[in-house]
């Protein structure tokens, strides 16, 4: 049984398992009854030593072979089809990209033809957006109108150039997408007391957002010339000025690096660790 150390007492994500995997889900979005979602856990894998159980990533140097078999295992609890998967090529950017059908298996069982996304788009049932994760945002959108889906990485340079915006921008030009109807959710990633930065970046958040945010985003650190970034808030403040009703935006209550036992944590763990996973599936 999993011990998750909570940032409050909100009732945002519950823990699934099934074939012997763990993994979170929102219980927003199965409330729509149009989706599967899910977060990965470090539990249930092959893989081993600092990259040990769960990991995502063959660029984190796990044999090829563990990092597949852990997708078919994910795949098998989320009910899913491993070879309709479609992973994005993470660089920080908030390049989004919208995924057809053609597109099913690349990452996983075959090479992409893009790179530089962050962001995924589709209006494609059976096809499983996945994003890669270590301490960075999950960002997941659900179109109930259209029947649309996106989920995009979102770190602090993501954060601050509002890819949660550029995700639904994406969704509207490509599937009419209006912000009213769409549910968004913050997945786990690092809080607010866990994500330290220097001036620099503080000053960039603050640049970034309307002054009415500024108090809640960044704060002192716990030393000197060092601040606080909330990337939870930063990043529903995204959704909120994008016209997402406030109702239908969720938020994480799990941090990344606070449940390091159980995530994997890039300020936890350093570079000797793998990578989580989110997914999302229109059924």
């Amino acid at each position: 049984m999993i011990q998750w150390n909570y940032k409050d007492e909100r009732q945002v994500l519950c823990t699934r398992e099934r074939a012997g995997v763990p993994f979170l889900s929102f219980k927003a979005l199965e409330e729509t009854g149009i989706v599967v979602n899910g977060f990965s856990t470090r539990l249930g894998g092959v893989s081993q030593g600092k990259l040990a159980s769960m990991n995502f990533s063959v660029a984190r140097g796990d044999e090829p072979e563990r990092v597949m078999e852990n997708f078919s295992r994910m795949a098998a609890a989320l009910g899913v089809e491993r070879d309709k998967m479609v992973l994005s090529w993470q660089t920080h950017t908030v390049h989004v990209r919208r995924v057809t059908g053609e597109d099913a298996g690349k990452g996983v069982i075959r090479e992409r033809d893009y790179r530089d996304v962050d962001g995924l788009i589709t209006d494609v049932p059976g096809i499983t957006l996945v994003t890669l994760y270590a301490d960075c945002v999950p960002l997941y959108l659900v179109d109930t109108v259209h029947r649309a889906i996106g989920l995009s990485h979102s770190g602090w340079r993501g954060t601050v150039r509002k890819m949660g915006q550029v995700t639904l921008e994406a969704m509207a030009e490509a599937f009419g997408t209006r912000p009213e109807d769409v549910t968004a959710c913050i997945g786990p990633s690092i809080c607010q007391d866990c994500f330290e930065v220097g001036e620099e970046v503080a000053r960039e958040f603050l640049a970034a957002f309307p002054e009415k945010y500024h108090g809640q985003l960044i704060k002192d650190g716990k030393r000197p010339g060092k601040y606080q970034a909330d990337l939870w808030k930063a990043n529903e403040a995204v959704f909120l000025e994008a016209g997402v009703c406030p109702e239908r935006i969720h938020v994480t209550n799990i941090c990344t690096r606070c449940n390091s036992s159980y995530l994997f944590s890039h300020r936890g763990h350093g570079t000797e660790r793998g990578n989580l996973a989110a997914f999302l599936c229109l059924k």
